[in-house]
């Protein structure tokens, strides 16, 4: 299968919406859908802490938290910004998170004992953080969230999961250029990327 890079990943999204006029926010439904899918069919045993940033990729976590808490999966949402912070068609379905009352805690700004406390107990742990576009070394509380999600990784304590890439990986060269989630799985949308 052809690899994408990341504008190439850019111009898919592109087309579909200003070609096709799929609404970028069906694009995040079927994505969030998809994974959601994936993750039940790969075993479920208990809670699921789905670990969104403030772009796209965190969008996509709010959706498959929705589709986890309508099949009866127990889900909590930790958020790495402030609420407010996230716009567009994540910001849509944040709100539709919150108007169906999931579990949604705020962690920025905390540190690596708060994470690790918040992800602790969960069966799987999905990386929402960061998405193709992400260039560089993760900073402030994405890397304190990420540093935790290996920890808790690390101890055989939680499996992870991805969102279309692990987070710090550049999606081009596979590099990482600071923290990057050591993932048991990704689940990525398209066709792979080059980095893979």
């Amino acid at each position: 299968m052809r690899t994408l890079s990341r504008e190439e990943v850019r111009e898919v999204d592109r087309r579909a919406i200003t070609i096709f006029g799929v609404p970028g926010v069906v694009l995040m439904e079927n994505a969030g859908a998809g994974t959601a899918q994936l993750l039940v069919s790969l075993g479920i045993r208990g809670p699921v802490a789905i670990v969104c940033g403030k772009g796209n990729n965190g969008g996509d976590g709010f959706v498959i938290a929705r589709h986890l808490d309508s099949a009866g999966y127990p889900v909590r949402l930790l958020l790495a910004c402030p609420p407010e912070e996230i716009r567009g068609d994540a910001a849509v379905n944040l709100q539709i998170a919150q108007r169906a009352g999931l579990q949604i805690q705020q962690l920025a700004n905390h540190n690596k004992s708060d994470w690790e406390a918040a992800v602790s107990g969960a069966d799987w742990v999905v990386d929402a953080l960061l998405g193709t576009g992400a260039c560089g070394a993760p900073t402030g509380t994405v890397a304190v969230a990420i540093a935790a999600i290996n920890a808790i990784r690390d101890r055989a304590a939680a499996r992870v999961l991805a969102v279309d890439l692990p987070s710090g990986l550049d999606c081009d060269t596979g590099q990482a250029a600071g923290a990057c989630i050591r993932a048991d799985l990704t689940a990525t949308f398209v066709a792979p990327k080059h980095g893979f």
